[in-house]
């Protein structure tokens, strides 16, 4: 770990270096140290520039209001003399919202507002977003920012086009950073909108009281849980950036004290009417409980003014705080089966847009650490709640909450996506019937295959790549990984639409026929590399193109599983480092930002590339691509492979004639290397460009025979005893399989379920006889390590290890694994999985296999721990 440390830093130094071409503007705002009081300190603006964001404004008052706002004033009012004229107002974007943008970090935001609800100033602080610092420069996001100067905090403002007919004003997206800026213009309009509405400029929201369906009927505390009559809100340590441990930060449970079923079902009938005796008009009561953890819900606020500083209640837009005058002592619960809390209390709601008919929720605010940095942000953590439906008189009122913006998103862009998602299904077909095609083209007229192809390269590049920008990274694998590991978000990954199906169509694809689909059809990058090899080659250049020796190719090949587990290392560590160094990939500056809107390093690597792949074909894909890596190995078990005649491991054709060099000299298709041109497929039922078919062709146009069709073992259907094989191919190994057949021992004489017994205990129990006789060090060491991978994930179960001890145990789990089965279980499985059709294990089949399978098993486990809510 401390030598993957020390390499990353100079590495990224390196890569940041690279940056300042772009300008220094890109390392304004990324990852800045701000204050570490920001969030809490009174005196705002002495910590952050306001002056910046409200031009004209003399002084600013200390914060003030919940959630927190800064009056921003002039010179003296002539109208009141001796006081100062409020301008408007300032706010700090983390105090009101914390919304995630790509990063899943907020974006740190000061914005100026004045009395009439224009904004009239933004600046951001702070931000985490990759995509703007080496990618897109931080200048396109002040120009996004700009846009909303003068716009009123009262208009409906969309990431888009305007929309007139609709009262809705449109800003200009930043091209490659959709997410970020959707983020960001939800938080310029829910920070605008939360302090307009504290100071009356946009009127308080009017809700229809709640009529209750009073039964009379008394509930325990389980079922008062099964109707949703109480909530519960759980906050782990790691989710405030403290370390990992069997208790939470806290665990609340609240719910609502004024339908007079579940208020006299919780806290009994003496209690509900001497609460309801205390209350006004319109207020409205909750009872909060802690069970677990040693925070407070109460907070600091006692010497800040009687604030409650850490619980609030969102309905809508509205946000609603407690002072002291609010609370009331809560003594216990009367429901049976209620937990014994170790802090509790009723808050009160006194403003009349409240209405306990309608859903609202209750927040906890709080602040995260940072490991890394040690700066603290501001954090909110929220449980929704709402009566169930038939304890309301009519049933629950009609709300249209607003769309999430992955949901704006997707709609806005539906016929684009449409067209992506057409595109895809139909190449999947095309490819599907690649037998029909290959059988209608011959080594001389491939076009019933290249006329496909060709097209679903043109549009790969232009529609794509250039159009949507949906060139797939190998940071997605990583986010994914992570994601999958420790926490899921679905709306991360809907926020990219084109991007989200892409990777559909990748997953789906790669199991059933292997990487070659995507990377040789489908890439937008690759498919550029393909293109001007064609294009050097038709214009003449064709005698300068030349492929490397096949022994400096077997050994290249290896440079990109390297780059991807690289990566994958550093991003144990720092995501942030890992995407930096994932500058490797030239996508982002071909596709998503642009040569020329980049530094000139970045431009001269993607012209290296695409100048080298004049002469060799897709040089980037064959040696360096670490997504094709990641792709490869799963393509291991594809279900479908290209077909092979025995004669192939005698006839040097297709692997002559093999772009990618995936065919060895045994006839057998790599198909982790595989980009699948269909070239070999072709000449598999070509009588004239198949050494054996043209040989039997000749021998029957010879004899006077009858020339019949090809058959699926790719020979002439036989009409005389004369074998169609060659004696020197008979004798040779089978290249319908990767590698040579074999048979495991529990598979012989198996079937249904006793197969799948045995086959599921193979999976999950490395050690064999074979390998204890030959390697017994290794099995002893084998049950040491396992013994303490299980005490590894018995200590995660109870809290007491983390998700990156857990990585790391099973990191060394996997590599002991692959070599324990290779010296007692040198085997896996070659096409779909209930075929039984098995082959020897190579070093690189072994490493998939194993790393594929415990990915699995591990992800597994983590998502089971976490059902159980041991795992946060």
């Amino acid at each position: 770990m401390w030598i993957a440390r020390k390499l990353a830093t100079p590495l990224a130094a390196l890569l940041l270096s690279l940056g300042l071409g772009q300008g220094t503007a890109f390392a304004d705002a990324y990852e800045a140290k701000l204050p570490d009081d920001l969030a809490t300190a009174a005196d705002l603006c002495t910590r952050v520039p306001c002056a910046e964001v409200f031009p004209g404004a003399t002084s600013f008052s200390e914060r003030k209001g919940q959630p927190p706002y800064v009056d921003a004033y002039g010179e003296a009012d002539p109208q009141a003399p001796g006081k100062k004229k409020l301008l408007g107002y300032v706010m700090l974007s983390t105090d009101i919202t914390d919304t995630p943008a790509y990063s899943g970090k907020p974006v740190i935001t000061l914005i100026g507002m004045d009395t009439q609800g224009r904004y009239v100033g933004v600046k951001v602080l702070k931000h985490s977003e990759p995509i703007l610092l080496l990618g897109i420069p931080e200048k396109a996001l002040i120009d996004f920012n700009n846009q909303y100067l003068g716009k009123s905090v009262k208009d409906t403002i969309e990431v888009g086009p305007a929309r007139p007919d609709e009262n809705i004003l449109g800003v200009d997206a930043i091209s490659g950073a959709t997410v970020t800026v959707i983020a960001q213009n939800q938080v310029m309009q829910l920070s605008g909108s939360a302090v307009a509405r504290q100071v009356g400029i946009i009127e308080p929201t009017v809700r229809e009281p709640a009529r209750f369906a009073v039964s009379g009927q008394r509930y325990n505390w389980q079922q008062l849980q099964d109707m949703g009559a109480v909530v519960r809100l759980r906050v782990q340590p790691e989710q405030v950036g403290l370390d990992r441990g069997p208790e939470p930060f806290i665990e609340l449970w609240f719910g609502d004290l004024n339908h007079p079923d579940i208020g006299r079902s919780l806290i009994g009938d003496r209690g509900y009417n001497n609460l309801h005796e205390r209350l006004h008009p319109g207020d409205a009561a909750f009872f909060v409980i802690r069970t677990a953890g040693q925070e407070s819900f109460k907070g600091s606020g006692f010497v800040r003014g009687g604030i409650y500083d850490r619980v609030q209640v969102k309905q809508g837009a509205d946000s609603f705080t407690f002072r002291d005058l609010d609370y009331l002592n809560l003594y216990g619960l009367e429901a049976a089966g209620a937990p014994s809390p170790t802090e509790s209390g009723i808050f009160i709601i006194r403003k009349g847009s409240f209405s306990a008919a309608y859903p609202w929720k209750l927040s906890f605010l709080g602040n995260r650490v940072d490991r890394a940095t040690g700066h603290r942000s501001f954090a909110n953590f929220e449980a929704k709640y709402w009566l169930a439906d038939d304890l309301l008189e009519g049933g629950r009122p009609v709300v249209k909450e607003p769309d999430a913006p992955w949901v704006r998103v997707w709609k806005t862009r539906a016929l684009e996506i449409s067209l992506f998602v057409a595109l895809l299904v139909a190449v999947t077909v095309v490819y599907a019937v690649r037998e029909k095609l290959t059988r209608l083209s011959t080594h001389k007229n491939k076009w019933p295959v290249n006329g496909f192809k060709y097209t679903a390269w043109a549009l790969s590049i232009v529609f794509v790549g250039f159009g949507v920008m949906a060139q797939p990274s190998i940071t997605q694998v990583l986010t994914w990984f992570h994601s999958l590991l420790f926490q899921w978000t679905w709306s991360l990954f809907l926020s990219d639409p084109f991007i989200f199906v892409f990777w559909i169509f990748i997953i789906v694809t790669v199991f059933l026929f292997g990487r070659g689909l995507f990377c040789g059809w489908m890439c937008p990058f690759g498919s550029l590399q393909e293109a001007l090899y064609k294009v050097a080659r038709a214009v003449g250049l064709g005698h300068f193109q030349f492929k490397l020796p096949q022994v400096w190719h077997d050994r290249l090949k290896w440079v990109k599983y390297a780059v991807f587990f690289g990566l994958l290392a550093v991003s144990m560590f720092s995501m942030t480092l890992a995407e930096v160094l994932a500058e490797v990939e030239p996508f982002k500056t071909t596709f998503l930002v642009g040569v020329m809107n980049r530094a000139w390093p970045y431009g001269l690597f993607v012209a290296a590339i695409l100048g080298l792949s004049l002469f060799i074909e897709r040089p980037y894909c064959k040696y360096i691509c670490p997504l094709g890596a990641a792709l490869a190995m799963p393509s291991t078990f594809r279900w479908f492979g290209l077909k092979r005649k025995q004669d192939c491991n005698s006839c040097k054709a297709c692997a002559v004639g093999c772009g990618a060099q995936a065919i060895d000299t045994d006839g057998r298709i790599d198909h982790r290397e595989c980009l699948h041109c269909l070239d070999c497929m072709v000449l598999y039922t070509d009588t004239s460009g198949c050494p054996p078919l043209a040989r039997e062709r000749k021998r029957r146009e010879r004899d006077g025979l009858l020339i019949t069709p090809i058959g699926k073992d790719g020979y002439y259907i036989p009409i005389d005893a004369v074998p169609a094989i060659s004696a020197k191919a008979a004798k040779g190994p089978d290249p319908r399989l990767p590698t040579e057949p074999a048979v495991p021992s529990y598979a012989k004489g198996q079937r249904g379920l006793r197969w799948l017994l045995a086959e599921a205990q193979d999976h999950l129990w490395p050690w064999s006889v074979a390998g204890w006789r030959s390697q017994r060090a290794l099995q002893i060491a084998g049950f040491s390590l396992a013994l303490a991978a299980s005490v590894a994930w018995a200590l995660a179960a109870t809290g007491r290890l983390s998700s990156g001890a857990i990585i790391a145990w099973w990191f060394g789990w996997s590599v002991y694994e692959v070599l324990i089965r290779m010296s007692g279980k040198r085997y896996v499985k070659d096409g779909v999985w209930w075929q039984q059709r098995y082959r020897v294990a190579n070093w690189m089949d072994m490493l998939s296999y194993v790393g594929f399978k415990n990915l699995l098993i591990g992800a597994a486990l983590f998502l089971a721990l976490k059902a159980l809510g041991v795992l946060a």
